[in-house]
C-alpha cells in the first residue's frame, strides 16, 4: 500500500512557486486540495499534482491513430490458400484500406491477439474432446473470449506424391524405413493434429524420417513432395488439389477467425467480414476441393 505524502504550506508554496499567502487563496477560491486533520493545513501531494493537471489550459490532446493505422487490417495466425485469396480480394475491393497477413500458426495468432498486435487471428486448434475447436485455447490465452466467426471447414490429412508410389494407407505407414516427410511448425493446428494422429497410430516421432524438418506453409510442404524430395507431409486437401498431389484424409476441421469484441465493429474488420459469404469464397477457389463453406461468415458458439 502506497503512503500518501503530505506537503506543508511552505512546501506546497515552493512546489507551486507562489508565496504562502497565495496558497490560502488558492484553497479558498480555486479548490486547491487541502486538509486540516492535524490542526495545520496539509496538502496531499498526489492530489495537488492532479489539481495542477486539471487546471492546465491548452493541454495537449492524446495522439489520435494515424490514417495508416485506422485503415490497416492486420490478420495473423494459420496459413490457408483460400484466406490468402480473401485478403487479396479485400485489397482489390477496398482501395481506402489495406490488409496484411502474418503467418504465425494458430497459437502464434492467438498470442498476437493477446498482445493487441492484430485485429483478427485465424485458428483451427482441436480441443481435447476432438469435437470443438479454438474455444478452450482462446479462453486460456486471452482475458476475455473473442467473437469466433467461421471462415470454412477444411479437410486435413496427408499430402502424398502423385499416384501414392509408397502405398501409404494410414499414418502408421510413415514409419516405413524408405519414407521421408516434412512437417509443419509447432505453432500450427496442423502440427497439433498430426502429433495426435501419430500417438493414436503408436508411431514415435523419432521413427519418422524428416519429422523435425518444418515448413512454414501448407504450400511449401506440398512443393517438397512435388519436387520429389519427400514422400508425404501433413496438410490440407486444398493444397493437394492445387499441386496435383494425392491425399489421405484424416478429418474435417473447423477453421475460424477470432476477433476481439472491442475490435469487432472497426470499419476494416466489418468490411472484411462482409466478404465472408459462401458465394464469394466459392468464386475464389474453383472446385472448392477440400473446403466446406456452408457455415462461412457465421458466428460460432460453444456447444
Amino acid at each position: 500500500m502506497t503512503m500518501t505524502i503530505l506537503l506543508s504550506t511552505k512546501e506546497v508554496a515552493k512546489f507551486l512557486r507562489v508565496n504562502e499567502k497565495m496558497v490560502y487563496t488558492l484553497v479558498a477560491e480555486k479548490g486547491l486540495p487541502a486538509t486540516k486533520m492535524t490542526g495545520k493545513w496539509s496538502f496531499p501531494k498526489h492530489l495537488v499534482e492532479q489539481w495542477v493537471e486539471a487546471n492546465t489550459i491548452n493541454y495537449p490532446k492524446s495522439p489520435q491513430p494515424s490514417a495508416i493505422h485506422q485503415n490497416l487490417l492486420i490478420i495473423t495466425g494459420s496459413n490457408d490458400p483460400l484466406l490468402d485469396r480473401a485478403v487479396n480480394l479485400f485489397n482489390k475491393t477496398y482501395h481506402e484500406y489495406a490488409a496484411v497477413f502474418g503467418n504465425m500458426g494458430s497459437m502464434g495468432g492467438l498470442r498476437a491477439l493477446k498482445q493487441g498486435l492484430c485485429h483478427i487471428a485465424a485458428c483451427h486448434l482441436l480441443q481435447d474432446d476432438e469435437e470443438e475447436y479454438n474455444f478452450d485455447f482462446a479462453s486460456s490465452e486471452l482475458e476475455s473470449m473473442p467473437a469466433l466467426i467461421n471462415f470454412s471447414r477444411r479437410e486435413q490429412g496427408l499430402l502424398l506424391a502423385k499416384g501414392n508410389p509408397k502405398d501409404i494407407q494410414a499414418v502408421a505407414d510413415l514409419k516405413k524405413t524408405d519414407m521421408r516427410i516434412v512437417n509443419r511448425s509447432l505453432e500450427t493446428g496442423t502440427r497439433l493434429l498430426f502429433d495426435r494422429e501419430l500417438v493414436k497410430a503408436g508411431v514415435k516421432p523419432e521413427s519418422v524420417k524428416g519429422y523435425e524438418k518444418e515448413m512454414p506453409r501448407h504450400l511449401d510442404a506440398g512443393l517438397e513432395i512435388l519436387s520429389g524430395r519427400v514422400d508425404a507431409a501433413p496438410g490440407i486437401r486444398a493444397v493437394a488439389s492445387l499441386l496435383g498431389l494425392d491425399f489421405l484424409p484424416l478429418r474435417w476441421e473447423r477453421f475460424d477467425i477470432l476477433v476481439p469484441k472491442e475490435k469487432f465493429f472497426d470499419r476494416t474488420v466489418q468490411a472484411f467480414l462482409g466478404l465472408l459469404t459462401r458465394e464469394t469464397l466459392e468464386s475464389l477457389f474453383e472446385g472448392n476441393a477440400g473446403y466446406d463453406l456452408k457455415t462461412t461468415g457465421k458466428i460460432i458458439y460453444p456447444h
